[in-house]
């Protein structure tokens, strides 16, 4: 058998498995799309129905008029350069900060029986519940935003961290301790690489929250941001633009989920589980 007929016959495989893929994709796309217009059309036809009063429930195609215009505006821009930046602040001291403790108490036998309770008992504590020494400490600042958005993502990363540093074979941490690699060297080319993919997923989640948080404090505490449009907007009888801001968010979410899961996927590139979305 020739070496050109070898070639056409592995090029085959992969042809048919390239417009599968790209068949999948479509379809996902297809679905997705027909999802937003059935969501939208139903959003417009139940106060157009009189099932909810226009004066609670303004139609789609209004909140959208009023978005558009938003899009238009200045403070809007500013507001979410507010939010935006409490996000990212936010997140990234939770996760510089997670990173740094979950590799520490992850190495350590000990130090995971002895935080164990007391991360048990701090997890599940509500960020919401913190609004008020958030405003008696730092009023309506970008602090208070700050200290609930990195309670809430410092636990998203350091739960992952745990688990990936714990997930380490044992064997290879070993060999790498017998072939003379220091404690720095193997948490690098040992530890890390099968921690990583907790870690990414960590960070996905807690982006994620992240916001929900920034918003959140926004909206309660009154710090600069999407979220204070929103409440003033509801306090002015601007029930549309506050509905078109809320919409706002919500697409900034999608874009941000969007942005870690490309960036997830780029790091990840030599992982199995991303590998195997490419190949399947």
């Amino acid at each position: 058998m020739s070496s050109e007929t070898l070639a056409a016959g592995g090029a085959a495989p992969k042809a048919e498995q390239s417009r599968r893929r790209a068949g999948k994709g479509t379809a996902k796309q297809l679905l997705g799309i027909l999802g937003i217009i059935g969501f939208l059309a139903t959003w417009e036809l139940i106060p157009r129905l009189g099932l909810i009063d226009e004066r609670f429930l303004p139609p789609a195609t209004e909140v959208i008029a009023a978005l558009i215009v938003d899009f238009g505006l200045t403070a809007f821009w500013v507001a979410v350069g507010e939010t935006m930046k409490a996000w990212f602040l936010g997140l990234l001291i939770a996760v510089a900060a997670a990173v740094q403790l979950g590799f520490v108490i992850g190495s350590s036998g000990f130090l995971r029986k002895a935080t164990n309770s007391t991360i048990e008992f701090l997890r599940p504590i509500p960020s919401v519940a913190l609004i008020p020494l958030a405003v008696l400490l730092f009023g309506v600042k970008i602090e208070s935003s700050l200290l609930l958005i990195v309670y809430a993502s410092f636990w998203q990363v350091l739960i992952q961290v745990l688990y990936g540093v714990a997930d380490v074979d044992m064997v290879a941490n070993n060999t790498a301790k017998t072939y003379g690699l220091g404690r720095m060297a193997r948490i690098r080319y040992v530890v890390f690489p099968t921690a990583l993919p907790y870690l990414m997923t960590g960070v996905r989640l807690a982006a994620a929250v992240a916001l929900v948080l920034a918003i959140t404090a926004e909206l309660v505490i009154g710090s600069p941001g999407l979220g204070r449009e929103i409440a003033l907007a509801q306090s002015g009888g601007a029930i549309s633009g506050m509905y078109a801001l809320v919409l706002a968010t919500g697409l900034i979410g999608v874009l941000i989920n969007v942005l870690m899961r490309q960036i997830e996927k780029r790091i990840l590139a030599w992982h199995s589980s991303v590998r195997s979305e490419v190949i399947v």
